[in-house]
């Protein structure tokens, strides 16, 4: 467990970084406890703790119900920490666990999960590689756009969106294939995205026509029947 001098500057960092991680707060602390109402720290995903919220037993209930919260993509629950529950005891927005170890006091602590958003590639630069990330951004999405085509792809990447008509289509389309993105969309009538993922290894993944059929025209319709599909895959 380590100190966390700016925690502004750390927060900014794991946003950057794209790390997901739990701020954990003490709201209440009922003695003898070491932590009192206020103390916070940083769960990471791989269990570091920056910070202090208690002693041993606490530490160990946190970082463990952090990293629950984590896998389990939950936004927040109240961890309560207290030698009245013998067994763990869960409802709406609370966790109660019971500690041997502990002291005698009781803990509540809030854990509040931090995602970073989904991330969204767009290759091209026509109205609705526009559209695509005009809409993806309103979502609250973080959509990169302009990439070149043999630009990396981060592993965290939920989508790429191949909307260049005709440009640069097949090496984007292998590369993020190859890197194992959950939805890879293309931009093409579906003859014409047939006969371009006929020389693309493992093209049967690729949405083509992309999107759910709502009758989409627009460039604003077709992004929102894009993210619709994303939507409902994820």
């Amino acid at each position: 467990m380590t100190e966390v001098t700016d925690l502004p500057s750390r927060l900014a960092e794991l946003r950057s970084g794209r790390e997901p991680y739990v701020m954990a707060t003490v709201v209440r602390a009922q003695r003898p406890t070491s932590a009192k109402a206020g103390d916070r720290a940083l769960v990471l995903s791989d269990g570091t703790i920056e910070g202090f919220v208690g002693g041993v037993c606490a530490t160990d209930t946190v970082r463990a119900q952090s990293l629950r919260l984590l896998q389990q993509r939950r936004p927040g629950t109240l961890l309560r920490i207290t030698p009245e529950a013998d067994a763990p005891r869960e409802e709406d927005g609370l966790i109660a666990v019971g500690q041997p170890c502990l002291s005698g006091g009781t803990l509540e602590i809030f854990l509040e999960a931090v995602l970073p958003p989904v991330l969204v590639r767009v290759h091209g630069d026509g109205p609705i590689a526009r559209a695509f990330a005009e809409v993806g951004r309103a979502m609250g999405y973080q959509v990169e756009s302009g990439a070149a085509p043999g630009a990396p792809i981060a592993a965290d990447t939920a989508a790429v969106l191949v909307a260049s008509h005709g440009v640069a289509e097949e090496p984007v389309l292998r590369a993020a294939l190859a890197a194992g993105v959950p939805y890879v969309g293309l931009i093409a009538s579906g003859r014409r995205g047939a006969a371009v993922l006929a020389g693309v290894d493992g093209g049967e993944r690729v949405h083509v026509p992309a999107g759910l059929d709502i009758g989409a025209r627009t460039p604003g319709e077709v992004a929102v029947s894009v993210y619709a599909e994303i939507v409902r895959l994820r």
